[in-house]
């Protein structure tokens, strides 16, 4: 599979980029035995201005890997090398993590919005009650569930929010990218030739890219509501994306790009149909190998690009994600001081039998496949007057390790083939406790390679087999044979099983919300009476006057704050608001303003809701879009305005003026 294509000099070299979310490396690898030669690493800065809120500053990840390609070629020099012996340079990056610059200038309009960050939260279930759809209803197109994680929303979220963003789409000079796009931007574009690109691989993570056809989809564009100009060009993961335009590697071709879970697959030599590799870092991300056939899960995996190389067809793979995996040891170190380093957790979780029957569900950002519940908050149960620090350190690398588990039986459930071993690396794959627990807990063997650079090696790999450059072949026959470390189960399925079923009663325990929200098609949820509160009450007041479309005095709106403008425009004069009401005591008892109603007032809530979503709609509208509104309703009649309510006349399929009658 990496077999070498020719037996030229033993110092032609091949140079990877390695942007995560903790750190830029810059790695080189001998291309005849992909020995790791050397590497340089800095650290990545993390903010979380907000709850829910993870940030990084573009042009901090840009200056520490230029700082890291130069440190290690200067450390490549001093090894007796010339940086003439690196050949093509492969990138892999951190995904989905959203970045928005001006063509013109160069310069960032927001800091990077982080793959982890959870701010869009609104957005989502917005989009799901306007549309009455599902989490999934996207899935057809492009292989992903409406979720916080991927860059769509992320996009509509700085757009709605920021009017650098706003202006420069307008006058056509902004730029979205993930962070592989905006390193090629900086890398690769000079005076004559802008280099605006990204690969399949990441695109296929945005959620706006057809995962058939590999384009950007013009619907899932306007789905999310943006523009389709400020999207980079698709290309191939192995193919010559530019030159490197300035620095000690100028003119070194850039070969490959790859998000870091593909480029991990890559590494670790999955590149056959019905292999997995399983990479702990900040998170944990399961890749499993469909080949070319496009394979969508029934249990809440994702669907996704594997790689392509050049002009070839794609390669798919489903994927479990979850969101805290190291992450989680470092908030152990961080914010309880628990742990003195990363390294630690491995003494210290052996220096008891078990959890003493604590459970971590480490769900600080949700969790992700296969609940995808945002409601979802880190939870450490069971805990005792017996229970240690050492307790609650197992158990967090158990509910890592439960995770996993959950994510295998979901992609045997999808495929009906049984994974036989479970390839495993990044950081944690280095703690030795770590790997038998998830040999223990998921019922497989556990493999990990000799070298745990397993991402940028994939990235490597990929940019040597780019057309032109032709260094591997990466043919499945052809596999180079690697020293694994193994680890078997060794406890009974009994207890395995046992231990199992009372992590399942955690998770469930982590949910905010215990029952489905509320539902006008779940019949099963309606009972024969429901409850009103009083401001529930105060929304319907307000939405009969919205709904039998009292003609609201002339507002002058052109000066207030947008917030402003949006909910005075749902708002009458006070003589309408109290007419309404005094029409709604006909309808209610009036000794009983919050109390018990029979089935027939049920639409009330619904027409709360409705309204809420209304107003939410407007706020997705720009500034300019919001007052060509509100100057096309001033013209309208009574009448015109009722016909053009777009249903607000309607809920649940009752006409409003079934319940307004005297």
């Amino acid at each position: 599979m990496t077999k070498k294509k020719s037996d030229s000099s033993t110092k032609t070299l091949v140079g990877a980029i390695d942007q995560g979310t903790s750190s830029s490396r810059f790695l080189i690898f001998n291309a005849t035995n992909l020995e790791l030669i050397t590497y340089h690493q800095e650290s990545i800065q993390i903010s979380t201005p907000n709850p829910g809120w993870v940030e990084q500053d573009p042009n901090e990840i840009l200056e520490k890997t230029i700082l890291c390609m130069e440190k290690a070629v200067e450390k490549l020099g001093e090894l007796g090398y010339d940086k003439s012996d690196i050949k093509v340079i492969g990138v892999t990056n951190q995904r989905e993590t959203t970045i928005l610059w001006d063509k013109k200038t160069g310069k960032v309009l927001h800091n990077a919005i982080v793959w982890l960050d959870a701010r869009t939260q609104e957005t989502v279930d917005f989009l799901l009650r306007q549309f009455n759809t599902h989490r999934d209803c996207l899935q057809e197109q492009c292989g992903l569930p409406l979720s916080t994680y991927f860059s769509a929303l992320k996009i509509r979220w700085l757009i709605d929010n920021n009017h650098h963003v706003r202006e420069a789409i307008k006058e056509n000079r902004c730029l979205f990218g993930t962070v592989d796009s905006w390193l090629l931007y900086n890398l690769l574009s000079d005076d004559k030739n802008t280099v605006h690109v990204t690969d399949v691989t990441n695109a296929s993570r945005t959620m706006l890219m057809n995962i058939r056809d590999l384009k950007w989809d013009p619907k899932l564009c306007e789905f999310f509501g943006i523009p389709e100009h400020i999207l980079p060009e698709i290309k191939s993961s192995a193919t010559i994306f530019g030159y490197i335009n300035k620095g000690l590697l100028q003119g070194i071709p850039v070969g490959a790009v790859l998000g870091d879970q593909q480029a991990a697959l890559v590494g670790q030599q999955c590149l056959t149909k019905g292999t997995a590799k399983s990479t702990y870092g900040t998170g944990c991300f399961i890749l499993y190998n469909t080949g070319e056939d496009l394979a969508y899960s029934r249990n809440g995996l994702l669907t996704t690009v594997a790689y392509k190389w050049n002009d070839d067809d794609a390669v798919y793979a489903l994927e479990g994600s979850i969101a805290i995996a190291g992450e989680c040891i470092k908030w152990l170190r961080d914010n309880l001081g628990l742990i003195p380093d990363s390294k630690s957790t491995e003494t210290i979780a052996a220096s008891v039998k078990d959890t003493g029957g604590v459970y971590f569900v480490p769900a600080f950002s949700g969790l992700f496949a296969p609940y995808w519940r945002s409601d979802a908050r880190g939870l450490i149960m069971g805990m005792t007057q017996y229970t240690t620090k050492a307790h609650i350190v197992r158990a967090a690398l158990e509910g890592i390790s439960y995770q996993t588990r959950e994510i295998v039986d979901a992609m045997y459930d999808d495929s009906g083939v049984r994974l036989s071993k479970l390839k495993v690396d990044g950081g944690m794959a280095n703690n030795k406790v770590f790997l038998q627990m998830l040999a223990n807990i998921v019922g497989i063997n556990v493999a990990t390679p000799s070298l745990f650079e397993t991402t940028a090696l994939g990235a490597a790999l990929a940019a040597g087999k780019a057309q032109g450059i032709d260094l591997f072949t990466l043919e499945v026959e052809n596999e180079i044979e690697t020293e694994m470390s193994q680890y078997i189960p060794r406890i009974q399925g009994k207890q395995r099983e046992e231990n199992f079923s009372a992590w399942k009663k955690a998770v469930i325990k982590s949910f905010e919300n215990l029952t489905p929200a509320f539902n006008i098609e779940n019949k099963s949820m309606q009972k024969d009476t429901t409850h009103l509160s009083s401001r529930t009450m105060g929304w319907i007041a307000l939405t009969r006057t919205y709904c039998l479309n009292y003609q609201i005095p002339p507002l002058n709106t052109k000066n207030a704050g947008w917030d402003l403008q949006i909910n005075t425009t749902f708002v009458a004069t006070d003589d309408d608001v109290v007419k309404s009401i005094d029409d709604m005591s006909r309808l209610f008892p009036v000794n009983s303003p919050t109390g018990t109603y029979n089935k027939k007032f049920r639409a009330a809530k619904r027409m709360k809701t409705a309204l809420d979503n209304r107003l939410k709609r407007f706020r997705m509208l720009d500034q300019d879009e919001f007052q060509e509104m509100l100057k096309s309703l001033s013209q309208q009649s009574p009448e015109e305005q009722l016909k053009a309510s777009n249903g607000v006349d309607t809920f649940g399929g009752m006409h409003i003026s079934n319940y307004w009658s005297s």
